[in-house]
Order: structure tokens, then C-alpha cells, then sequence
């Protein structure tokens, strides 16, 4: 069934804040508690709504999963999103069933018990990413990396006339020289070799929000398949910066992960990158990105069939390691990328000067 997902950013929230105001962010036992509470409500709420047990059994026991999962970690970003949209979700299914009549005041009550658990959880969630984002981690780490851009961020003017587009990625985007492949645009480059999808999320208030680009593109994941990642967390990170980046008014668009190929091993058995990236995962991926555009109305870049030879490979003189792509790979590629940009940019309306500033939440809110 298909619902809104309303996600809030809080950065402008906290700033208004009154000092005095109580700290959105819960604690690992307000955590738990708060969730357990949630699925509980969302038993009782079902028992008590003729048909709506049966027809959230799926959506119910994998908010059940995600409760185990906060339980052994309550600040896991992707998996407190993922219960969040479960509740929504519920919330939304429930609101389809019409309500016995006379309907229990007991019942009513946990409906609307179950609505505050809710709006509780997403003011933590935002919490969650602003302190993602905006603190390091223990023994001064800074595991997103917030350091690399910070300086530059500081010193890039005012978006001008030309429309600004942030470059979100890992080494593919890093060792783009934008410059070079787009003369005269207000292409940002804001790639970090090696990065994953959940490190992007902890820096996309930094590194794409605050640069108040028109469009930000995102090529990102290819890393989180090395690393074991599955596809469903990959999917997760990506629709968060969908999301925050259309909370903001900021146009995204989204960059198939290229393919790969060993192509080279023999000189290098360095380069033998596919057993760690399987085609399979990288298809897997795209494929929903692609449907995940078109049921957002977001631009899917489609580079995996600009690169892709008839193995399925990225090209060996395209690529000298299997993996990055050379300067004749991003020759492939920047046409596209430039064609889905123009063609973004010419979508979208005049700024509106109030544009940033608006919140998104629950309907009526």
C-alpha cells in the first residue's frame, strides 16, 4: 500500500529552540521502552479494528525485527528510520479501516497513544541525524569524515545565477575533476574516497544542505557492497538523503552504481574487484533505485548502461583498475550526467526565498 513518508530535519528546529526545551534525542532505555510501548500499541490497536490485524501482519513482524535490533543497538540510524516508517506505515493502514461503532474509549485512546509514540520517535530520529552529523565520535574521531570539506565549505560563496548542483559520492566523485568535464557550471565536488552510504547521511547537513545547492547528485554504494552490506541498507541510506534533501527543496538525483570488472587482475591481483562487489548486488541496487526515482518523481542517472559492456563489466580501457573509471570513463559518463541535470534544472521552479526554511512533518503540523 502506498503512503507518504514525511521526514522532519531539526537543524532549524534546534536553533529556535528555548534553552530550557527537554532533549529530543532519548536515551538508550527511552529507546527501547518507547519502541516496545510502540508495538504493543500497534497489537492492541489491531485487535481492536475490524480486518486491520491481518492486514499489517507483515509490517507488524518486521517492526518486531527492528525492535530486536534497537534493543542490542538504540542508536542505529538506519534501523530507528526503518521502525519509524513502520509506525507510519501502520498508522496510515489504520486510518483506511473504518472504526467500530461505538467505538472503546480505551481503544481510542491507544490509537492516540500510539500517534505521540510516533511524533516522539521522529523528533529522536532528527535528533539522531543532527548529532550524526554535527559531533565526533569518541577519542575524537570524526567517522564521516566532516573535516574534509569543512574549510572549503566555510570559504564557498553565495550560490549565484548559475544553478548550484553538490556531487554527493565516494572515490568515483572524488577524483572527478568536475572542472574539466563541465567548463563553466557550479558543479561541487563533495566525494570522499572510500566512503559508504550512512557516512553521506551523517555528513548531508554539512556537505550538501548547507552549500543551498538547486540539485545535489548522489553516486554512492558501491563501497557498502565490498564491505557486506546488504542492498537493504544501501536502499535505506539512500531514500534518507532522498528524503532530507527534499525537505530542504534541493532537486536530487541519483547515479546508478557503476559496474565493475577483473579485467586487469592480471596485472594486479588488487584489481580483481568483482568477487567483492558481485554484478549481481550492483544490479539489485540500481534496479530499485530506478523504480525508487519513478515512484518519487526523482532523476534516476542511469551510467551503469552508458558503461556496461556486453559482460555486464565496465570496459577495460575505461577503467585501469576494474573500478574507478579513467579519463575516457568519465568522458562516458559526464554527458549523461550533464543531460539529467539540465534536464532537472529546467523542472524546477523559481526559488522561492521562503523555500528553505519550510518543516516538514506529520499533516497538520
Amino acid at each position: 500500500m502506498k503512503y507518504l513518508l514525511f521526514l522532519t530535519f531539526a537543524a532549524v528546529a534546534f536553533a529556535q529552540a528555548p534553552a530550557n526545551a527537554p532533549n529530543p534525542l532519548l536515551n538508550a532505555k527511552d529507546t527501547t521502552e518507547t519502541a516496545t510501548r510502540a508495538l504493543q500499541l500497534m497489537e492492541s490497536t489491531g485487535v481492536a479494528i475490524n480486518g486491520l490485524l491481518p492486514a499489517t501482519e507483515v509490517l507488524r513482524l518486521n517492526a518486531a525485527k527492528s525492535v530486536e535490533d534497537l534493543r542490542r543497538n538504540a542508536r542505529n540510524t538506519v534501523v530507528t528510520y526503518q521502525f519509524l516508517n513502520q509506525l507510519k506505515a501502520f498508522l496510515a493502514v489504520s486510518d483506511t479501516f473504518p472504526r467500530p461503532n461505538p467505538f472503546p474509549q480505551i481503544a481510542a485512546e491507544q490509537v492516540s497513544e500510539l500517534r505521540v509514540a510516533t511524533e516522539r520517535f521522529q523528533r529522536h530520529f532528527d535528533a539522531l541525524i543532527v548529532s550524526s552529523a554535527a559531533t565526533t565520535a569518541a577519542q575524537n574521531a570524526d567517522p564521516n569524515n566532516l573535516k574534509r570539506y569543512a574549510d572549503a565549505n566555510s570559504k564557498l560563496l553565495p550560490a549565484g545565477k548559475t544553478p548550484r548542483v553538490v556531487f554527493m559520492g565516494d572515490s568515483i566523485t572524488d577524483f572527478w575533476r568536475l572542472n574539466e568535464y563541465f567548463p563553466g557550471r557550479e558543479f561541487v565536488n563533495r566525494g570522499i574516497s572510500g566512503q559508504t552510504t550512512i557516512q553521506m547521511v551523517g555528513r548531508f547537513l554539512q556537505d550538501v544542505v548547507n552549500l543551498k545547492p538547486r540539485a545535489v547528485i548522489i553516486l554512492a554504494g558501491i563501497n557498502d557492497i565490498a564491505r557486506g552490506i546488504t542492498p537493504a541498507n544501501i536502499e535505506d541510506n539512500l531514500t534518507i538523503m532522498g528524503d532530507l534533501a527534499k525537505a530542504h527543496g534541493i532537486k536530487p538525483l541519483f547515479a546508478s552504481i557503476l559496474p565493475v570488472s577483473d579485467y586487469h587482475k592480471d596485472a594486479n591481483p588488487a584489481w580483481d574487484v568483482v568477487s567483492a562487489r558481485p554484478p549481481a548486488n550492483i544490479r539489485q541496487v540500481n534496479e530499485w533505485l530506478k523504480q525508487y526515482c519513478q515512484r518519487e518523481g526523482f532523476t534516476y542517472v542511469d551510467y551503469y548502461s552508458a558503461v556496461a559492456d556486453t559482460n555486464g563489466m565496465i570496459p577495460a580501457d575505461q577503467a585501469d583498475d576494474g573500478l574507478h573509471p579513467n579519463a575516457k570513463g568519465y568522458r562516458v559518463i559526464a554527458p549523461v550526467g550533464q543531460d539529467a541535470i539540465d534536464k532537472a534544472l529546467v523542472a524546477l521552479p523559481p526559488v522561492a526565498p521562503e523555500q528553505n526554511k519550510r518543516r516538514f512533518g506529520f499533516p497538520g503540523k
